[in-house]
């Protein structure tokens, strides 16, 4: 019966009750969730997307690596053939791991599964090519094109859906950790607001200033409220700093690390080609204007490449590498001109030293080497970053759902005490 007191103060012992134990509930869903995606952008998306770009970044050098080693014939040092093979067990271990850790349902299943087709297709070709090439056969760098044709084709556009699914992945588990639970303080405002009304209406009626019970659930409700808005606006805060300072630079520094690889790859094959297609020549000038911008007449290549644009806002330690590398492109850029040169007098040797060279040499290959080593130095710096920012984030979260839900175990209990007190009253 509500319409005595004491009915009327077990009905707002119950609304109290369910009010205050549904913010806790709905607080450590919420949160918990949030804990989760924070957790998964540490060790499950961001691994599986740096694996990602890793497969494409491999599969690229291998390329790459392919080319030189075919231009270098019985010249090449062991140094590069274990690179090339280094690559392609590199590419088929991460997509073994990816297939593992990826779902069935998952869009990148298709890519990885493709890709695992195509890979012994691809060293197949290749091999063909290097047994043509040993037997003095023409048809060695037609097999090395349709190789690189695979390559640039198909598996390279295959490994960049698969980056491109892993990023969309981990930009979905950033936005679902770093979102505000708005019905938890939504529902926490309800029940502070339903708390304090009570109290307000026993002053009225009763003329008692103080209820401890009620006052003590008040403070927990408040405190429990405070603790969430500022945690989960932190772990955001952490999660935004982690994304703009580590895995987005990370990111473009893996795409400049491709365009290089790119690069070389075009330089290589147009040596290969000896001259029966400029597709290689129309490659380099596309790639090498995205990576160091475009190139001027007689004139040093403009501002506003991957390489300039990365280095605004990187730490000291990466910005110092990136600089680091654009000189190394200047010397890159200014030897393929010199072989490029050499190649259309027709001195074949010439170019085929300035650009391949040998171990120690000034040649493009050492310019090229010199400036993926300060990519990869600049990008251990952003991962870093991204760990330092992110890592403790998810525990801070799920620390903050338990928090939560003991101080509404707490409020209750100072419901039930406050209000049973004023039923006592009656008996």
């Amino acid at each position: 019966m509500t319409d005595t007191a004491p009915g009327r103060l077990r009905l707002a012992t119950v609304l109290l009750t369910v009010l205050v134990l549904a913010f806790g509930a709905l607080t450590a869903w919420q949160v918990g969730a949030r804990s989760q995606a924070a957790g998964q952008v540490v060790s499950h998306s961001e691994p599986l997307n740096q694996d990602a770009a890793e497969i494409y970044r491999s599969l690229a050098d291998a390329d790459t690596t392919a080319a030189g080693g075919f231009l270098l014939a019985g010249d090449a040092p062991q140094a590069v053939q274990d690179r090339y093979r280094n690559d392609l067990a590199t590419a088929g271990r991460l997509l073994a791991q990816a297939a593992a850790r990826t779902g069935s349902a998952s869009g990148a299943q298709q890519w990885v599964s493709q890709l695992n087709q195509q890979l012994p297709q691809y060293a197949g070709l290749v091999e063909t090519a290097r047994a043509n090439d040993r037997q003095g056969l023409p048809l060695g760098g037609a097999y090395l094109r349709y190789a690189s044709t695979l390559m640039q084709g198909t598996m390279l556009p295959s490994a960049q859906k698969l980056a491109d699914v892993e990023s969309g992945q981990l930009d979905g588990d950033y936005a679902d950790a770093r979102s505000l639970p708005w019905a938890s303080i939504g529902l926490g405002l309800v029940a502070l607001g339903a708390l304090v009304l009570c109290q307000v209406l026993l002053l009225r009626r009763t003329n008692r200033v103080f209820n401890p019970g009620l006052l003590g659930a008040t403070a927990s409700v408040l405190v429990a409220l405070v603790w969430l808005v500022f945690g989960t606006v932190s772990g955001g805060l952490d999660l935004s700093d982690s994304r703009s300072h580590g895995a987005l630079p990370l990111r473009a520094l893996n795409q400049a690390r491709i365009e290089a690889l790119q690069s070389r790859a075009a330089e290589n094959l147009d040596l290969v080609a000896r001259g029966a297609s400029d597709s290689y020549t129309k490659t380099w000038t596309t790639v090498t204007a995205l990576l160091a911008g475009p190139a001027a007449d007689g004139k040093a290549r403009t501002q506003g490449g991957m390489l300039d644009r990365a280095r605004a806002g990187a730490p000291a330690e990466a910005g110092a590498a990136l600089a680091q590398a654009r000189a190394q492109f200047v010397a890159w850029d200014t030897r393929h001109q010199s072989a490029a040169a050499s190649n259309n007098a027709g001195d074949y040797a010439a170019a085929l030293r300035t650009t391949v060279g040998s171990p120690g040499t000034d040649s493009s290959d050492s310019a090229f080497n010199a400036m993926d080593q300060q990519l990869a130095r600049a990008a251990a710096v952003e991962q870093a970053a991204f760990r330092s920012a992110a890592q403790d984030v998810d525990g801070s979260l799920g620390i903050l759902a338990a928090g939560v839900a003991l101080l509404a175990a707490l409020a209750t209990a100072g419901v039930v005490v406050g209000l049973g007190r004023r039923l006592a009253e009656y008996r």
